[in-house]
C-alpha cells in the first residue's frame, strides 16, 4: 500500500509517479431533531464567457445572452478534451464532460494524490478514464485545466486556516512533515463536539460506581459525539450521503469503544448488567454466560487502550483510520476512501514519531489495536447502553437519520420517564 507524506510543494508530478493538489476547507453538519422521536418510544464555477466579436464589444444584455448561447451550442459539438466524452461546457478553462470536471474539482479541492501502478502512460478515454486516477489528473493538467478555479470556500464553524503541509502519496521516499498539528490533525481535534473534559466529571472518576442513568447518559453523549465528529472532520462531509451512512453504520461501535477509552469510562460489570436490563428480561444460563463474555471483550479493549495512554491527537487519527474503511458495502469511490485512510494513518505515524521519539514501537502498537476493536459486538453495545433510550430502534437507523437530517439537535440524551 502506498505510504502518505506531507509535501510542502505543489508539484504536478515527480519521478516517483505522484500527483498532488491543494486542500480545501470542509463543511460541518449538524445533529438531527428527528432523533427525539426515536428516543421517546459542487461549488458551482463560472464558465468563462466566450470572447466578443472583434470590433463589436458587448454593450447590452442581448449580446451577452447571444455569447452564452453560442458557447452552449459550441459545447454540444465538442468532445471532452480529457476523455473524448460529450462536453457539457467549459470547466476550469477547457471543454470537458461532467465526469472529468467533477474528478478535477475533487482532486484539487481535496488535495487528493494518486500513484500510477503502471508506467504513468495509461490510456484516458471514455471507457478507461476511471482505471488510473494518476494519469487522468496528469492529462487534465496537461490539456490546460486551471487550478485557480478551485479556490476553497469557508463553510461551517471550522475557521479558515491554511495547511502548512501537503499530503503526497509516495513509493518509498523519506517522509517529510511540517506543522502537522496546525493542519490535518488540528482539524480532526477541532471537530470534537464533546472534548474529554466535557463528557462529564463522572468520566474521570474511575473508582466511582456510576448509576444506570449516568451510564446511559454518558453512552448517548459518546455515540452522538462520534457521529458529530465525523460530520465535521475534513473530507467526510464531501462524500456522497450513502457513503457517509455506509461508513458510520459499519464503524460506529468501534468509534464508541475508542470514545469510551478516551474519556476513561468506568466499565464495572454490575452497572453494565443493570443497564442492560437483565433483571427485567431474564436470560437463560447459557445466554448470560455468552453475554458476560461479550462484556469482558468490551472491557478488555477499553482497558488496553487506557494502558497505552493514547493522547487526544492519536485518538483523532485512529478514529479517522477506523472511519475511512474500504470494508463498507456499496462505496461509490473505494479508491478515494482508501486514500483518506492512508492520509490519516500517515498523519498518525508522523505525529507519533515526532512526539514519542523514545517509543519506536508505539505506532505499531496503536495500529495493532484496530483489528481488535471489531471483536466488540455492536449488538451487545446496543443492549448494554441504548436499549433504555431507544428501545428496539436499531442504532444504524439513528445514524442514518442523523446524517440525512439537516436540523440541529441540542442534547442527545433524554431520560426515560
Amino acid at each position: 500500500m502506498a505510504m502518505v507524506a506531507w509535501r510542502t510543494t505543489e508539484g504536478v508530478g515527480d519521478p516517483q509517479g505522484t500527483l498532488s493538489s491543494p486542500v480545501s476547507q470542509v463543511a460541518p453538519l449538524s445533529l438531527p431533531g428527528e432523533l427525539t422521536g426515536h428516543m421517546n418510544s459542487a461549488a458551482s464555477l463560472e464558465i468563462p464567457q466566450a470572447g466578443a466579436a472583434q470590433g463589436a464589444p458587448p454593450t447590452s444584455s442581448s449580446s451577452s445572452s447571444s455569447s452564452s448561447s453560442m458557447d452552449k451550442q459550441q459545447s454540444q459539438q465538442i468532445e471532452c478534451i480529457v476523455c473524448g466524452d460529450k462536453s457539457s461546457g467549459k470547466h476550469y478553462g477547457q471543454f470537458t464532460c461532467e465526469g472529468c470536471k467533477s474528478f478535477f474539482k475533487r482532486s484539487v479541492r481535496r488535495n487528493l494524490t494518486y500513484t500510477c501502478r503502471a508506467n504513468r502512460n495509461c490510456p484516458v478515454d471514455q471507457h478507461h478514464r476511471n482505471q488510473c486516477q494518476y494519469c487522468r489528473l496528469k492529462k487534465c493538467l496537461k490539456v490546460g485545466m486551471r487550478r485557480e478555479g478551485t479556490a476553497s470556500v469557508q463553510r461551517g464553524r471550522i475557521p479558515t486556516q491554511s495547511y502548512h503541509g501537503q499530503f503526497a502519496l509516495t513509493n518509498g521516499d523519506p517522509l517529510q512533515c511540517h506543522s502537522y498539528l496546525s493542519g490535518y490533525i488540528s482539524l480532526l481535534l477541532r471537530a470534537e463536539p464533546y472534548p474529554t473534559s466535557r463528557f462529564g466529571s463522572q468520566c474521570l472518576q474511575n473508582n466511582s460506581i456510576m448509576g444506570i442513568e449516568n451510564i446511559c447518559e454518558l453512552a448517548a453523549r459518546m455515540l452522538f459525539s462520534a457521529v458529530e465528529w465525523a460530520r465535521n472532520i475534513p473530507f467526510f462531509p464531501d462524500l456522497q450521503a450513502p457513503d457517509q451512512v455506509a461508513l458510520l453504520r459499519l464503524t460506529w461501535s468501534e468509534l464508541f469503544v475508542l470514545n469510551a477509552a478516551q474519556c476513561s469510562m468506568p466499565v464495572h460489570v454490575a452497572p453494565l448488567l443493570a443497564a442492560a436490563g437483565l433483571h427485567a428480561s431474564p436470560m437463560s444460563a447459557d445466554r448470560v454466560v455468552a453475554f458476560m463474555d461479550h462484556i469482558r471483550v468490551f472491557q478488555e479493549q477499553v482497558e488496553k487502550l487506557k494502558v497505552l495512554q493514547v493522547d487526544s491527537a492519536e485518538y483523532s487519527c485512529i478514529k479517522a483510520v477506523v472511519l475511512f474503511t474500504t470494508d463498507a458495502c456499496g462505496l461509490s469511490d473505494v479508491a478515494h476512501v482508501e486514500s483518506l485512510q492512508e492520509k490519516s494513518q500517515c498523519a498518525l505515524e508522523e505525529y507519533v514519531r515526532s512526539q514519542y521519539p523514545n517509543q519506536p514501537n508505539r505506532f505499531g502498537k496503536l495500529l495493532l489495536r484496530l483489528p481488535s476493536l471489531r471483536t466488540v459486538s455492536s449488538s451487545v453495545i446496543e443492549q448494554l447502553f441504548f436499549v433504555r433510550l431507544v428501545g428496539k430502534t436499531p442504532i444504524e437507523t439513528l445514524i442514518r437519520d442523523m446524517l440525512l437530517s439537516g436540523s440541529s439537535f441540542s442534547w442527545p440524551y433524554m431520560p426515560i420517564q
